[in-house]
């Protein structure tokens, strides 16, 4: 492409008379806002191992009671983007978030939509709209835009989770905000849903028109999730072993900007993937993984986290004789939306 003009290349007086006028040429920038045949991302690939980050959220446990931080949570910060912007990812946020026994988070909701996947312990539950979702390791709850939800922990150890919000949209749209509540009853049960395959709720012969249609499900049992992967792995010889979690009333992703699916790898399988034009997170639940980008290999075990930006290559390696399970969240909904997702063959090296 050609070598486009610069602002030095125009005279001074021309460029301040633009700027008092709240003027800006385009064509100084335009490479950089519309870079040639791929995004020039901000993400960068980074991971954090739990580790790490454990003690250091232990330690803040100590340091804030519950009452002080209403939400005590460690960002995992992408320092492409500023460790002070606390993201991940261009839309992604993530945090790990930990909850001691006796404690109460505050009943809230929020405009940007947010997941947990339960890292360790038990014991703790959160209240969606009234809806008692319990927390056992692995499982992914819902609590979507506009949701009342707070977190309690009636156990006798540390919980700790995964948050997955797409925070930066929507603060980048100046959408972002929270509401405080009041505390839910904490003898909410648990309420039973009847979905499974081909298999959908109906009352007199009428699909619902509330909420419960727009998220029928808040709580994925990572047992559920983990016996579909080892059904689809003894009964199928596909390369890539996957599930999505979705909507079972419509069949689309479990909500609108963020993907989330689960990977199990086979005893020593390597798995290379496409090259995919959303930043992704990768997040092991169970088992050992060598995940390289690129080039560069990033040795992860149980609850860490790795995030990588667009049109990298992916290579997934089981270090172990046995299955190994990663979560997965990536933005291909939102870019869905947008018309803007793609895929792309490996450029390996």
């Amino acid at each position: 492409m050609e070598t486009l003009a610069t602002l030095d290349d125009l005279p001074r007086a021309y460029v301040d008379e633009l700027t008092q006028k709240n003027l800006v040429p385009l064509w100084p920038s335009l490479r950089e806002v519309l870079p040639p045949n791929k995004p020039k991302p901000n993400t960068q690939v980074i991971s954090w191992k739990y580790k790490d980050i454990r003690p250091l959220l232990m330690r803040a446990g100590e340091l804030t009671p519950i009452e002080k931080a209403e939400r005590r949570v460690l960002v995992l910060s992408n320092p492409g983007h500023g460790l002070e912007n606390m993201r991940a990812s261009s839309v992604m946020y993530l945090g790990m978030q930990l909850l001691l026994p006796g404690e109460w988070a505050p009943s809230h909701r929020h405009t940007p939509n947010a997941v947990r996947l339960i890292v360790e312990g038990n014991g703790a539950y959160t209240s969606v709209n009234g809806e008692k979702c319990s927390m056992e390791r692995g499982d992914l709850i819902l609590t979507p835009t506009g949701m009342w939800h707070e977190h309690s922990h009636e156990g006798e150890s540390e919980v700790v989770w995964l948050d997955v919000l797409d925070l930066p949209l929507v603060y980048y749209s100046e959408a972002s905000f929270v509401e405080e509540g009041k505390k839910e009853k904490s003898s909410n049960e648990a309420k039973p849903h009847v979905y499974g395959p081909g298999i959908v709720a109906t009352e007199n012969f009428t699909r619902n028109d509330n909420h419960l249609v727009k998220y029928p499900v808040l709580r994925y049992p990572w047992a559920d999730a983990k016996k579909a992967l080892e059904t689809i792995a003894e009964n199928s010889n596909v390369e890539m072993v996957q599930v999505t979690y979705v909507n079972p009333e419509t069949g689309d992703d479990a909500q609108k900007i963020i993907g989330f699916s689960a990977i199990m790898l086979r005893p020593n399988q390597e798995l290379k993937l496409r090259q995919r034009s959303c930043a992704m997170v990768f997040h092991v639940i169970e088992g050992d993984v060598d995940i390289t980008i690129d080039t560069v290999k990033h040795d992860l075990t149980v609850s860490d986290t790795l995030c990588t930006p667009c049109f990298t290559n992916v290579t997934l390696t089981n270090r172990l004789n046995k299955p190994t399970f990663v979560f997965v969240a990536d933005e291909s909904p939102f870019q869905r939306k947008l018309g803007l997702y793609s895929e792309r063959e490996r450029t390996d090296i």
